[in-house]
């Protein structure tokens, strides 16, 4: 299991990743879609940064789920446009300013704050054509969370998603699950079994099929 330490370090240098791969764009870069479904990259930003600010405390976190009636995507939603509506070099300055906070959310712990920094990213930077990633050993991480189906971590990939599919990653000694065979590299691994379609182009095997119809609802 991701030590409290390494969880920290790594949602740290992703942050400033993601800090440093904003401050470069253009109005129009701002406004594209993301890989977060009716979110474009100026409101994943906001994302990163608003539980930096609130701290994510479990009475916080409490406190806003009675306010949008129990329901965690709403509230995370809502949070989020509200946060992308400041202007985008304060986004910029303050997740910088922020990166370094040590997260650890009731029940999920730091390896939730990790795993969002990772995926959330790359949402911005796929659409974006940008390069800029984690390292695969980071990665690694993060498919020991999303490969091991808990109450914990179905918010990330439900247990059915992965339910007889054998992810295996190209960029690194990491294999997991047994039944049909998903290989590539470990960023598209977590993409995909995370929902996002677009990383199935970059995996081979005949469990891609089989994530494919789960995604899709067949």
């Amino acid at each position: 299991m991701t030590d409290h330490a390494t969880a920290y370090r790594i949602a740290t240098d992703n942050r400033r990743r993601a800090a440093d791969l904003l401050a470069g764009l253009t109005p129009e870069q701002w406004r594209t879609p993301s890989l977060c479904v009716g979110w474009t990259v100026r409101e994943v930003a906001a994302h990163l940064v608003e539980p930096l600010e609130s701290g994510m405390t479990t009475l916080g976190l409490l406190g806003a789920l009675v306010r949008h009636r129990g329901s965690l995507d709403r509230m995370v939603d809502v949070h989020a446009r509200r946060a992308a509506s400041r202007p985008t070099d304060e986004l910029v300055a303050r997740l910088r300013e922020l990166s370094g906070a040590e997260l650890d959310p009731s029940v999920i712990g730091p390896r939730g704050p990790m795993v969002d920094s990772l995926i959330h990213l790359r949402d911005m930077a796929r659409p974006l054509g940008a390069a800029v990633d984690a390292p695969p050993e980071d990665w690694r991480h993060a498919l020991d969370f999303v490969a091991t189906p808990t109450s914990v971590t179905r918010s990330f990939a439900p247990r059915k998603r992965l339910a007889g599919l054998r992810l295996v990653a190209t960029d690194q000694d990491w294999a997991k699950g047994d039944g049909a065979e998903l290989r590539g590299p470990s960023e598209a691994l977590v993409m995909a079994v995370t929902g996002r379609t677009v990383a199935l182009a970059d995996l081979t095997g005949p469990g891609v099929d089989v994530l494919r119809g789960r995604l899709s609802g067949s």
